[in-house]
C-alpha cells in the first residue's frame, strides 16, 4: 500500500467553509481511500492507496470530490509518505541551537516553482521572520509567531506564482508519526 499526506487549505475557517471531519473521512472512504485518519478541524489527511496514482490525478480527484460534497472550492495539495519524511529532514532551521520549534512552520508548495521566481523571492526579507525554500516546501522561522508574519500562504502564493498551505511544526511531526504507524 501507498500512504500519503492530504493538505486541505481554507477549511473551518470563516462562515460558509464548514467541513466536519467525519464527513470528510466518509467520502474518503468512498472514494476508494483506505485508513483513512483525520487530524484536528483544519484538512490534515492520512491515507493508504492499494495501487498507487500520479499525485496530480490524485489532487484533482480529491478536490472535485470535495467541493461537490462540501458546497465550494477546497485547495488540495499532496505528499507521498516518503516526500513528507524528506521535507522533515531537510528543514535548515532544525540544525540551529536554541531554536525554539513552536516558531517553525512548513509552507507546502503545489508545483515546483520557477528558477526566476525563487530568485526573486530572495530579495524579500522580513527579519525577523526568516524562511528557506527547498524544492516545493518553505519552511519558515516565524519570531513572534505565525500570526503576526507577512510570511503567509498569500505572500508565497503571490510571489510563486502556485498555490500554497501551511502547517505548524507541531502538525507537521504529529502527521509524521501518524503516517509512520500505519
Amino acid at each position: 500500500m501507498s500512504r500519503y499526506v492530504v493538505l486541505l487549505r481554507g477549511i473551518n475557517v470563516g462562515i460558509g467553509r464548514k467541513v466536519p471531519m467525519a464527513d470528510l473521512k466518509k467520502l474518503c472512504e468512498s472514494l476508494g481511500l483506505k485508513n483513512v485518519q483525520t487530524y484536528i478541524q483544519s484538512g490534515n489527511l492520512i491515507f493508504e492507496l492499494e495501487q498507487p496514482e500520479p499525485i496530480s490525478v490524485l489532487e484533482a480527484r480529491l478536490q472535485k470530490a470535495f467541493s461537490e460534497a462540501f458546497g465550494f472550492g477546497i485547495p488540495v495539495l499532496i505528499r507521498t509518505a516518503a516526500e513528507w519524511a524528506d521535507s522533515i529532514a531537510k528543514n535548515p532551521f532544525l540544525n540551529e541551537e536554541h531554536l525554539d520549534i513552536d516558531r517553525l512552520h512548513l509552507t507546502c508548495l503545489k508545483e515546483l516553482p520557477s528558477p526566476d521566481l525563487l530568485e526573486k523571492i530572495k530579495t524579500f526579507q522580513y527579519l525577523p521572520d526568516r524562511f528557506e525554500i527547498v524544492g516545493r516546501d518553505v519552511f519558515i522561522f516565524c519570531a513572534a509567531g505565525y500570526g503576526t508574519s507577512k510570511l503567509v500562504n498569500s505572500f508565497f502564493e503571490s510571489k510563486l506564482k502556485t498555490q500554497a498551505t501551511t502547517r505548524n511544526w507541531k502538525t507537521v511531526m504529529q502527521l509524521n508519526e501518524m503516517i509512520m504507524n500505519k
